[in-house]
């Protein structure tokens, strides 16, 4: 059957620049992320700026699908990998991805120590660094530079919102100045940025802000999360006393919609929702259908017959 869609990263239905799509045509084959936890922590939450982190963030600061701390990165990797052999089959390259708190923070010669570990596993074909812009020493951006030499490097850079009063109050402790400066110093690496939609207090105006100020960056991928709500975090106790709202299936996917609309259509997008740890989510509960989810975008593309970049204008 004649693929009728017209949107020109993808040979599917979706008209969005997958990153599964990217990595397919970049290595051939398929390529899993395997999410790692190395132990780190947060200047939000080890009192360098702050104390108890994000509001929303659960006490393994986003690594509740990694491995385990307490084990090596080879050991983690090697866990990782039986499970995506048992989903994907042997032919698969990995991308070990250092993913709790942040993996730039801390004893330079530990972490650069892990990422090397990592580099040595025989299936894999690059790594992802997740961390905060403004957690860049000198001494690791010299580091992410010559591991872009060796591999293909992702650095993923926590942004949430360009909105100070917002990272305030979910306890970021940066702001977007400090974003944008930790930003720049990485130009020449590919750079991810995330984005949470549906923060407290945030309208579809201010959503819409941030996407519009990450397209005028033109990063070479964005992840959109959604914002969950789980037990056990202040967000969840601020739901309990209904101080907050969450958004609606219907406005979620509207909202990703315009978000994409307006991004360059040769941003990579690693994901349009994200995963809440089922047996802790307290909201929004629709988001534990994943699947639902991403169909919801699908179709609401094809319903208003667009797709990505469709109303992106470049900055000159």
């Amino acid at each position: 059957m004649e693929n009728k869609n017209p949107f020109e990263y993808s040979d599917s239905n979706k008209r969005y620049y997958t990153y599964d799509y990217y990595l397919k045509h970049k290595f051939g084959r398929k390529i899993c992320k395997i999410p790692l936890d190395i132990g780190c922590t947060c200047p939000n939450i080890d009192k360098s700026k702050g104390v108890g982190g994000c509001i929303y963030c659960s006490p393994r600061g986003s690594g509740d699908f990694a491995g385990l701390p307490t084990q090596s990165v080879s050991e983690q990797i090697a866990s990782g990998k039986k499970m995506m052999r048992a989903k994907w089959g042997n032919d698969i390259g990995c991308i070990p991805y250092f993913q709790a708190h942040t993996n730039t923070y801390g004893d330079p010669e530990r972490l650069i120590a892990c990422f090397n570990e990592a580099l040595d596993d025989v299936d894999t074909v690059g790594i992802s660094i997740a961390t905060r812009a403004d957690c860049l020493s000198d001494r690791m951006i010299d580091e992410l530079f010559r591991l872009s030499e060796k591999t293909f490097l992702t650095v993923e850079l926590g942004l949430q919102t360009v909105h100070d009063k917002t990272a305030e109050f979910i306890n970021r402790c940066h702001t977007y100045s400090d974003f944008l400066s930790g930003y720049r110093r990485l130009d020449g690496l590919n750079v991810c940025i995330h984005i949470i939609d549906g923060l407290p207090f945030e309208d579809h105006g201010m959503m819409m802000e941030t996407a519009a100020e990450i397209a005028n960056l033109h990063p070479h991928s964005v992840k959109i999360h959604l914002l969950h709500v789980l037990d056990s975090t202040r967000l969840g106790e601020m739901y309990k006393e209904e101080k907050i709202t969450v958004l609606g299936f219907e406005e979620y996917v509207g909202i990703v919609c315009d978000q994409l609309e307006i991004l360059p259509p040769d941003t990579v997008i690693g994901r349009v929702t994200g995963d809440g740890a089922p047996d802790n989510l307290l909201a929004p509960l629709w988001s534990k259908k994943k699947f639902v989810v991403m169909n919801g975008i699908d179709k609401e593309l094809v319903r208003r017959n667009s797709m990505q970049g469709a109303k992106y204008h470049p900055v000159l």
